[in-house]
Parts: structure tokens; C-alpha cells; sequence
């Protein structure tokens, strides 16, 4: 097992299979910002499948046992499910998921399932549509996305999570709506505090909504009470229904960090590892890999990133959040 300046283990492997996305969602890809004209990384500059493949077999073999696809979207590279088939076929992959808008699943589920991915996430931030459109920049219908819901349930790909970015002013209002529609549906709504990823995105402090707000917000509806968590670094603080009706989860990077159990290794499109979703500079893994280096010699690579590991951004924010401070977007290493 592979561990850091701090010892947290590297046990979680996070892949941008493209920069792409067919949404322009504000707070990742502002439309103003990636329009017709923006040039995203030409075809020969993103990591290959049979690249990706060799890369997360190594490192499968210092520790991770999680893999996760993101993008941009990742349904949106074509022939994705062919990667899913490669590393579903590596021994060591404990839970091969992937993160979605989920405007393609319903194309892409059932192939994706025979492919070997075993469930997914999907980024959805409202059910009312007029919100929902302002969010994704695109003025897309929530109908599509819920369509992707119901076909990744009825091929298996289970268990479902919604991710649910909160933002005060813009859909905080519509999230008793999520929790109705997905209530007793086996499908866990986790509630995301809006982040100060990227540089782009325009965040500010108040417009994040503490996750203990919330809590509180929805206990006056539905009576919740926390349970342990499953695992040491899941992100997720975890809720049920006293009601038996299932689960919800917060994801309070802002408010209650949680670096000192952080296990998650990023790769982006061009391969660059990073090791922090507000990293500003990666280690570049494709060049030595197109340059005939061995495993071994990429294993070297990839120990000395890890174990040299001292970023815990999100427990030091108060002191970056308005800095100068160069950070990776969120788009070109997924959420």
C-alpha cells in the first residue's frame, strides 16, 4: 500500500476519459467561457484506452482497489464502454464506477453493464426544468436525464447515487422535490456544498449553504438520522429515513473537510496525475509512458508523486480561497 507525507493511503483512482461535456454547467464549464471557438486537447494528446488500461493496472498494483470515470462527460468519448470492458477485466478492481450527466445512458447503459461497470453516479442539480436548464447552460430538459435513471436501474447498475451541487439563490429551493421524487427508490440523493474548484466558476463563500443547514432544512420534512460510515475516506456524511426508506448523504468539502482521509488519485485526459481536486500542476505520466518507460519505472513515477503527498487545500481554504492560487478546472479531472 502506497502512503503519503501524511499517511493516507492511495486506494482511489479517478480517470477524465475527456475534457468534453455536452453540458456548460456554470460552476464547471460556463458557457461564456467554453463556447464554439474553445479548443479542447486534440485526439492525440488524450490518454489512449490501452494507455489508460496499462496505467491503472499499475496502479491496481500499489493499492487502489476504486476506479472511477468522469470527464467532462464521459459518455460523450466514443467506444467508452470498450475501456470499461479492459479494466473490468484487471484483478484488483474492487468497484469499476462511472460519473454522468447521464444525458446519454439511456443509449449507453445496457452496454456499459455487459461492459463490466458495476453502477454510476449521476450529476444532476434540480428536477424543475427552468432551473435545471439555467444550471447545465444548455436549457436541456431534465426529462432525458431521468430517462438515463430509469434504464441504468432497469439493466443494474446499482446502487444509483445523485450528486447535487447546492448553490444559494439558484436551486436550494427545488431540493425537497429531488428527495420526494427519489424517496423509497433505492436511490441515494447526496447534496454536494458548491466548491471554489477551477478558476473559472466565479464562486463565492456565500453563496455555499452548509451542509448543516440542510439537515436541518430536510429534517423539518422528513425525519433523518445520521449512520456510520462504511468505509475510513468516504466523502460522504451518510443519513436515513426513520421511515426505512432509504438513505441520503453530504458531501461538506467547504464546511467539514476532509483531507486527513483523502485516498483519491486523479488522471486527467492528457495524463497528468494529480493528487487534489485544487491542485494546480500534475505530473505528467503520458510523456515517459510514449517514451517506452517500463512499469516498474512508472511505479517510481507514480510512488514519488504519492508519498511526497502534502495538499489538504480544502482544511487550509480560509487562508487560498481568495489568493492568486492556480487551480486545475474541474472539467479536465473530473468532480
Amino acid at each position: 500500500m502506497t502512503k503519503d507525507f501524511f499517511g493516507r493511503l492511495m486506494k482511489d483512482l479517478r480517470i477524465s476519459v475527456t475534457d468534453r461535456c455536452n453540458f456548460r454547467c456554470t460552476y464547471c464549464m460556463p458557457a461564456e467561457v467554453f463556447g464554439e471557438k474553445y479548443h479542447f486537447l486534440p485526439k492525440n494528446q488524450m490518454l489512449t484506452f490501452e494507455e489508460v488500461a496499462r496505467l491503472t493496472g499499475i496502479f491496481v498494483e500499489m493499492g487502489v482497489t476504486k476506479v472511477r470515470l468522469t470527464g467532462g462527460e464521459p459518455l460523450v468519448r466514443s467506444g467508452v464502454e470498450e475501456l470499461v470492458s479492459m479494466l473490468s477485466s484487471i484483478q484488483g478492481i474492487e468497484d469499476l464506477t462511472l460519473t454522468t450527466n447521464a444525458y446519454l445512458l439511456n443509449q449507453k447503459a445496457k452496454a456499459l453493464k455487459e461492459a463490466g461497470l458495476e453502477r454510476v453516479t449521476i450529476s444532476l442539480d434540480s428536477l424543475d426544468s427552468a432551473v435545471f436548464g439555467q444550471m447545465n447552460g444548455r436549457g436541456f430538459d431534465v426529462s432525458r436525464v431521468l430517462q438515463g435513471i430509469k434504464k441504468a436501474q432497469e439493466v443494474g447498475l446499482h446502487p444509483i447515487k445523485i450528486n447535487t451541487v447546492v448553490q444559494k439563490g439558484v436551486n436550494d429551493h427545488t431540493i425537497l422535490d429531488l428527495l420526494r421524487h427519489f424517496k423509497g427508490t433505492g436511490i441515494i440523493v447526496r447534496f454536494i456544498e458548491y466548491m471554489d474548484v477551477g478558476n473559472i466558476n466565479g464562486w463565492k463563500l456565500d453563496e455555499v449553504i452548509p451542509s448543516s443547514t440542510l439537515v436541518n432544512w430536510i429534517n423539518d420534512e422528513f425525519a433523518i438520522e445520521p449512520v456510520d460510515k462504511q468505509y475510513r475516506g468516504e466523502v460522504s456524511d451518510r443519513y436515513r429515513y426513520l421511515d426505512g426508506t432509504g438513505e441520503i448523504g453530504f458531501i461538506s468539502s467547504v464546511t467539514e473537510a476532509f483531507c486527513s482521509d483523502c485516498t483519491r488519485s486523479r488522471l486527467s485526459t492528457d495524463g497528468k496525475l494529480y493528487t487534489c481536486l485544487f491542485s494546480g500542476d500534475g505530473q505528467d505520466l503520458r510523456g515517459p509512458l510514449r517514451d517506452g518507460a517500463s512499469d516498474e519505472e512508472m511505479r517510481s513515477v507514480i510512488s514519488g508523486v504519492w508519498t511526497n503527498r502534502t495538499d489538504r487545500y480544502s482544511e487550509i481554504r480560509s487562508s487560498l480561497t481568495n489568493s492568486t492560487q492556480k487551480k486545475v478546472e474541474m472539467y479536465q479531472i473530473g468532480g
